[in-house]
């Protein structure tokens, strides 16, 4: 790295983002021995891993949701992994590859450098330079909120999942947990045994079958991408928070055909349980918001103490701006990770519209073992 004034070192590769997409395109990139970097905004290892809720679990047994080459140790107490696993793994991933992160560096830009031919990635600070650079951002730090009628008047508490930290402080409380996919159930399940919650949805929550764990979402995701190859832009579903999937299905019954299972919603444990005691209800979607609380289609007015926002994430794009990259939806047109209106950046790890699946741990792994090569192949035609 150097100052504002431009270093004589060109890197292969700068990779923007040290979650679970950083890391597992750093892992090929290592094998392939070139010179790259993996900037990180983080202070530590483990993405947006460490802003989840301490509970959360993920929808897939252990060794079916790891990165390439290490599988993720099985959970101490022999269920599905919960995110202080998947820190511990994400933290030994990094040291057993020796991958070469540099923390805390918060990526401002991204640019063409027409002198030297090749892009410039800055934190304002200090610039360093790359053939080509890998975005893999995620989307944790761009979370959507609906703008709904007396928002700003609402004197309740409003939080979204991206930073809800568990059912403590709730307690007792009116809490409304809105958003009908995964994040939502689970929040739902762990608030309603201590608070009187009450989970919002615009349409009715489609469960996936008990014995069916979260990687008929990987699969079909899959499936749904590989029938529409000529399509170069997807949507990423906003209920969706992508925890996790795998990549394995195909040797377990259980998930035979998943891609033709109907539901969204995984039944893990806590949901089960609520849905034993007759609790796993939902309320349509209120109207508005009043200073106090809430009022419903039927005109029926609630005071509500807090609100959880389970309403989904975009991509975090906003360092590629200068680029003139991004499209009026906020996302970006690529083909096999490669942005077509700027050939030397790749995106990695947001979703289907980047690749099936990529914005979940076994996703971004099997996204960078797919697109990397033609990443490799782009830098040999370089040079």
């Amino acid at each position: 790295m150097s100052s504002k004034k431009s270093s004589t070192k060109i890197f292969d590769v700068i990779v923007i983002g040290g979650g679970q997409a950083g890391l597992a395109v750093g892992y090929y990139l290592r094998r392939a021995k070139l010179d790259f970097i993996i900037l990180d905004n983080q202070d530590q290892s483990g993405g947006a891993w460490q802003r989840f809720w301490p509970s959360l679990r993920l929808f897939s047994p252990a060794w079916m949701s790891s990165l390439p080459g290490r599988l993720m140790p099985s959970s101490k107490d022999g269920k599905s992994p919960h995110r202080d696993d998947v820190l511990s793994y994400f933290a030994d991933y990094e040291q057993r590859y020796q991958l070469p992160i540099y923390r805390p560096y918060e990526v401002k830009s991204v640019q063409r450098d027409d002198e030297n031919d090749c892009l410039r990635v800055s934190d304002g600070h200090y610039t360093c330079l790359a053939k080509a650079v890998v975005s893999a951002t995620g989307t944790w730090s761009n979370y959507y909120i609906p703008d709904i009628e007396g928002q700003q008047d609402y004197l309740g508490e409003q939080r979204h999942s991206a930073h809800y930290d568990g059912p403590e402080g709730y307690k007792d409380k009116r809490v409304l947990v809105v958003g009908g996919g995964n994040s939502g159930a689970q929040i739902y399940a762990e608030l309603v045994q201590v608070a009187d919650a009450s989970w919002v949805t615009l349409e009715p929550p489609q469960f996936l079958p008990d014995d069916v764990d979260g990687r008929a979402l990987f699969e079909r995701a899959t499936a749904r991408i590989m029938s529409n190859k000529s399509s170069t832009h997807k949507v990423i579903d906003n209920e969706d928070d992508g925890n996790n999937s795998n990549d394995r299905s195909d040797n377990d019954s259980n998930n035979t055909n998943a891609a033709n299972i109907e539901g969204n919603i995984v039944m893990m444990p806590p949901i089960k349980k609520v849905r034993d005691k007759g609790l796993l209800t939902t309320r349509p979607m209120f109207s508005h918001l009043t200073k106090q609380g809430v009022v419903w289609p039927d005109g029926t007015e609630e005071s509500i103490d807090a609100i959880i926002w389970c309403t989904g994430f975009e991509p975090t794009l906003e360092h590629l701006a200068s680029l003139g990259v991004i499209e009026e939806d906020g996302k970006i047109l690529t083909e096999q990770g490669q942005a077509l209106k700027e050939p030397r950046l790749w995106l990695f790890g947001y979703g289907d519209w980047a690749s099936p699946a990529s914005a979940t741990i076994i996703g971004a792994g099997r996204s960078a073992r797919e697109n990397v090569p033609a990443l490799l192949d782009f830098l040999s035609k370089d040079t």
